[in-house]
């Protein structure tokens, strides 16, 4: 299918380059709404370049002229495989191949690398301020951008039409900031240093990442705060306070989140309200904390002295700086919060001057028809467009593929899974939480988690933040996409949670019912038991 100028949600390539869903589609899940694109397309093609010329990849001519590096295919965003592999291929140290393998799962065999050690010294130069800089804005930046959310919020309801359109033109900018931020400091100091922690602990042959990775990272707030308002110490409006941006599919701008539709937040109070109070997570947080000094001493004991200085100062960065992922991902989702707040007081407004039917059209809108000229024809724009997201919702993409994707009608049932595994047959990802555990499995459809139960194991096609709160009750993670540092992934690590993400096909291979063995080590999924095998031999008895 070619592109249509009416239609901002899919853009096919004409360069025939390669292009990925995998990494990209946990931020921004599904088929988006062309709201959502015009803020995640605008950031994600003009934030990539951006960091890369902040820590010397790019020249300011690469900046400019580099190809599109994030397109929308048939309501998906997508990412260009080729800017990665340009990246690896410039850094010391790196390389394209094997950075495209880490980010993607594996390296398609029609792509070409190019390695080079010409932005050497620009790289020497501005990495290392890139790594001071970066920490410190987005820490900053979160105290700036959490005190606006909070007081543009309260102030949504008594803004005026050109007050909302004045809003949301800030949201898109603060949105665009903090990404960026928050991306220069994952690129430049967060993945750099789970990689070393990583090497360090297989040296030692002692020590665990998830422990030394330090505590008190956003996602583990919202679990603590969800327990103390199950045990009376907090109310549902301070967790909305505090949290109310979360919520199902929170990176679109469409979802409602908790501060608009508590219902999800309260179904999980009551949750919590069942565990015992030895499972109590601000406990649980406190004595990591504590048992971590311990914990280091072990790793840096177990390495030659040579090399006990170095260990002992990774260590210690590794504390303070590995919770930064959440700190910065808090801050755009804010952000974005403010713009779906803004976006939706002025539907508010077009609804009641004719110019919309429902205030969620606003939706089919982009930023620049809401900020700088609303359409003649937006009625008829917007039946077309609405028309269209739902025929696109019944296409599934490949996670990666060149040029333009061949799209299959979706055929899955309304349990929500094909069965296409046998008992004993094992499904394969990468094992980012170590542990093994053994579970009836919950495929999960509904981001409202209106169905799940303790102790199950969770299957999803990706996560968000908000889904630190279900994974609490759960007893282990199964997830399509994502790597070390997904959500699905660092929360699983405080949880002490087996996890495995990256299986690409797990949600469409497990059904609701099935029994697992989940191996937080090896990265494997073996099932035990199909759910339909169990209850034929239950109704049999």
């Amino acid at each position: 299918m070619l592109g249509e100028d009416w239609d901002v949600l899919h853009s096919p390539d004409p360069a025939d380059s390669h292009w990925s869903t995998d990494n990209v589609g946990e931020a921004a899940p599904g088929v988006l709404t062309p709201l959502s694109w015009s803020m995640w397309g605008r950031t994600g093609d003009r934030m990539p370049r951006e960091v890369a010329y902040r820590m010397g990849i790019f020249s300011a001519a690469d900046r400019r002229q580099f190809p599109p590096i994030v397109r929308p295919f048939y309501g998906r965003i997508a990412l260009r495989m080729e800017y990665l592999a340009t990246v690896g291929d410039r850094m010391p140290g790196v390389d394209g191949a094997d950075l495209v393998a880490n980010m993607f799962g594996r390296v398609p065999d029609t792509m070409n690398f190019a390695s080079t050690m010409r932005r050497y010294p620009i790289i020497c130069y501005r990495l290392p301020r890139a790594m001071i800089s970066a920490p410190r804005q987005v820490r900053r930046r979160a105290t700036i951008i959490d005190a606006w959310w909070r007081s543009s919020i309260a102030a949504l309801p008594d803004l005026s039409r050109s007050e909302c359109v004045s809003v949301l033109r800030d949201a898109v900018d603060r949105f665009d900031e903090s990404l960026t931020w928050h991306s220069l400091a994952l690129l430049a100091v967060v993945q750099p240093m789970l990689v070393q922690l990583t090497k360090l602990v297989e040296r030692a042959g002692v020590g665990d990442v998830g422990t030394l990775s330090g505590t008190g990272g956003a996602e583990m707030a919202i679990v603590s705060d969800i327990w103390l308002a199950s045990r009376g110490a907090m109310t549902v409006a301070d967790v909305v306070a505090n949290h109310g941006f979360h919520g199902p599919l929170e990176g679109e701008i469409s979802s409602r989140v908790w501060r608009e539709d508590s219902a999800p937040l309260e179904r999980m109070i009551s949750s919590y309200a069942d565990r015992p109070d030895s499972e109590d997570p601000v406990q649980r947080e406190r004595r990591a904390s504590a048992q971590l000094p311990e914990a280091q001493r072990e790793v840096v004991a177990a390495l030659p002295p040579s090399r006990r200085l170095s260990a002992r100062l990774l260590l210690t960065l590794a504390e303070r700086i590995l919770p930064l992922r959440g700190v910065g991902k808090r801050s755009f989702l804010q952000s974005l919060d403010v713009a779906r707040g803004a976006a939706r007081q002025l539907g508010e407004h077009l609804v009641a001057h004719g110019e919309l039917s429902s205030v969620d059209d606003v939706f089919q809108l982009t930023v620049d028809e809401l900020t700088r000229g609303f359409p003649a024809d937006a009625r008829n724009l917007l039946n077309r467009r609405l028309e269209r997201g739902r025929e696109y919702a019944t296409l599934s993409l490949p996670g990666n593929w060149r040029g333009i994707p061949d799209t299959t009608v979706s055929t899955v049932n309304p349990d929500g899974k094909v069965i296409v595994r046998d008992v004993g047959e094992t499904i394969r990802g990468l094992g980012v939480s170590a542990g093994v555990t053994e579970g009836q499995v919950r495929v999960v459809i509904d981001p409202s988690f209106a169905e799940v139960e303790p102790g199950e194991v969770l299957v999803a096609r990706t996560t968000d933040p908000s889904w630190a709160s279900i994974m609490f009750l759960s007893s282990a993670l199964v997830v399509d996409i994502g790597g070390p540092l997904s959500h699905a992934a660092v929360v699983a690590r405080e949880l002490g949670l087996p996890c495995v993400v990256n299986t690409r096909t797990g949600s469409s291979l497990l059904r609701t019912g099935d029994r697992v063995r989940v191996d937080g080590d090896t990265g494997t999924v073996e099932v035990l038991e199909r759910a339909q095998d169990r209850f034929a031999a239950q109704e049999s008895r």
